[in-house]
């Protein structure tokens, strides 16, 4: 029997410190080491600002570990596994690692990469995850908008799918959540004018976070740019209630 440490995700929610769970709370007050990403060295964490906002103190030996803002494969992969390969001597010596993220650890997180490669290491290391608020539930409350009522259909993509699929997607679904939306902003902006669904349409950067801004007249962003935290609420009011969703067959139901 092994005494490994546990590799924690530990979920912080979207930027306001006060959507911070009970449970990733006290878990930080534990006697793990903190581990929180960064793009570059000597940059910020937002993730670690997250957690220093709701009043925990950072330990003397936390640690930063380095993911660079690339779609490079390969480049993700050997930071991945550099990370994992720092992070194991801890492990081994019994201590768990904490690892802080922004959002939920479940949802588009780079926990799920470094949790993977840890693993491929050394599988006997247990991994745990803490949910946390997602950037879109988030957004959706401070908009007072309901992402989904009974019988609506919803989907969270990328926005680097591209226009084509976000268009496919937008006539299948009541509720269309588009995240990191910055690279493609102009041209979705363009697509919702050519289907008459601006004014069905919410920006929002940076939810939580004393940053953070909400717009409404999501036209006004052209040729804006905007930060990598950001995400596009599109209702499409006009999808017909009990269609079926592409590649999906509708369930049947009967009453007694």
């Amino acid at each position: 029997m092994n005494n490994w440490g546990k590799l924690i995700g530990v979920s912080l929610g979207p930027g306001d410190p006060e959507l911070l769970t009970l449970k990733a709370h006290k878990q930080l007050q534990g006697k793990g080491l903190w581990t929180y990403p960064i793009k570059k060295k000597g940059a910020e964490s937002y993730a670690l600002n997250i957690a220093q906002g709701a009043g925990l103190a950072t330990p003397d030996d936390a640690q930063a570990l380095t993911f660079p803002m690339t779609r490079d494969q390969e480049k993700l992969a050997h930071a991945w596994a550099k990370a994992a390969t720092e992070l194991l001597p801890t492990l081994k010596d019994g201590r768990d690692v904490y690892f802080l993220v922004e959002g939920d650890a479940s949802t588009y997180s780079t926990f799920a990469h470094l949790a993977r490669t840890v693993t491929g290491l050394e599988p006997s290391i247990e991994i745990e995850t803490i949910a946390g608020v997602t950037s879109f539930n988030a957004s959706a409350a401070r908009l007072n908008e309901p992402l989904a009522l009974e019988g609506d259909a919803m989907a969270v993509i990328p926005a680097g799918y591209g226009v084509e699929v976000i268009k496919q997607l937008i006539s299948e679904f009541d509720c269309l959540v588009l995240i990191k939306v910055k690279p493609l902003l102009d041209d979705i902006i363009n697509l919702l004018e050519s289907l008459d669904l601006l004014q069905y349409s919410s920006f929002i950067e940076k939810v939580g976070a004393a940053e953070e801004r909400m717009i409404t007249d999501v036209a006004t962003l052209k040729g804006e740019k905007v930060n990598y935290l950001s995400l596009l609420i599109v209702k499409n009011p006009n999808r017909i209630k009990g269609e079926m969703i592409k590649g999906c067959k509708k369930k049947e139901t009967t009453h007694d």
